[in-house]
């Protein structure tokens, strides 16, 4: 397979991009990794690093999306820039998977312009790990993509991580619970108390109720689902917990694994490929983790699955 990446992307691009590719390179099988953006700039990283631009593949494009440019207008606009050709190619068939550490508001944009969502998919989500204290790995979504959502959505959220579980992160039997302020029934606000009995009933998934935010690395369920206001809120205060550690000196597995290194990115879950978001201050170890885990997702065959259960 041919895994596009983004070269131009990121707080650190495209010397960490480049970087973190000669890294992914080393630890793909059977894979050619597509280096979008300025050929040139990237190439001279490579020589500077005595690593063979043989090595890959390139698509050179001439412009980059901001992290602060508004992602439609970007997208429309600047139809050269690496993101939007690195879609292109995906829509084409040129690569079968995606990933970028730049501008995610233009990722989610260019996922439903070109390879569009799933049909039936009300708004694709995006997930994000949360370690247990068991060990294991739970899911969180929506963690930035939809800041405002309806109960229907929700549970399809549901859906989604479930199947992402199951098929990406090999979870028997995955637990469903939604994140609320409150264990009982009836807590919440609107959304929540809409959306509580929908994913009740919903026979396809495997619902536990609510979960308080004090719970969610407790091991209570495998997925959790929120509006993605809410959910960003979370992901981005778990992430300081491994940055007050580092900086006071205290060394601990369980905060260690809120490294966001480890997991490379996020997939956009309920678009029609394998594409995967990185964090903007992404360093090299991270853009290899963010190619391997496209790779994954491609493979998994989860968006085949996620297209049988929303037909």
């Amino acid at each position: 397979m041919k895994i596009g990446l983004d070269i131009m992307g990121g707080d650190f691009a495209p010397e960490a991009a480049v970087l973190g590719a000669i890294e992914a390179h080393k630890a793909l099988s059977g894979s050619t990794l597509v280096l979008i953006g300025d050929k040139s700039t990237a190439v001279k990283i490579l020589h500077d690093n005595n690593f063979s631009p043989d090595n890959f593949e390139f698509v050179h494009t001439t412009a980059v999306i901001g992290m602060g440019e508004h992602p439609t207008k970007a997208i429309v606009q600047k139809a050269d820039s690496s993101i939007s050709v690195g879609f292109k190619l995906l829509k084409e068939g040129a690569i079968q998977a995606f990933s970028s550490a730049g501008n995610t508001g233009a990722m989610l944009v260019g996922s439903m312009f070109s390879i569009k969502a799933i049909p039936g998919v009300m708004r694709p989500a995006v997930t994000s790990i949360v370690p247990q204290l068991s060990g294991k790995l739970g899911l969180l979504l929506d963690v930035g993509a939809n800041a405002d959502c309806k109960p229907d959505m929700l549970v399809q959220f549901g859906m989604l991580g479930t199947l992402v579980a199951k098929y990406v992160y090999k979870v028997e039997n995955p637990r469903v619970a939604l994140v609320n302020i409150g264990e009982e029934d009836e807590k919440g606000n609107i959304l929540t108390q809409a959306t509580f009995p929908l994913l009740k009933a919903a026979e396809n998934l495997t619902f536990v109720g609510n979960v308080e935010s004090r719970h969610i690395f407790d091991d209570v369920a495998d997925v959790m689902v929120c509006d993605g206001f809410t959910g960003n809120i979370i992901i981005k205060l778990s992430e300081s917990f491994y940055e007050i550690a580092n900086n006071k000196g205290i060394k601990d597995e369980f905060f260690e694994r809120f490294n966001y290194e480890q997991y490379g990115g996020s997939p956009i879950v309920g678009v029609n490929a394998a594409v995967v978001v990185g964090h903007g201050i992404s360093n090299p170890e991270a853009i290899k983790n963010m190619v391997l885990l496209s790779k994954t997702v491609y493979e998994s065959g989860v968006i085949d699955e996620i297209t049988r259960a929303f037909q």
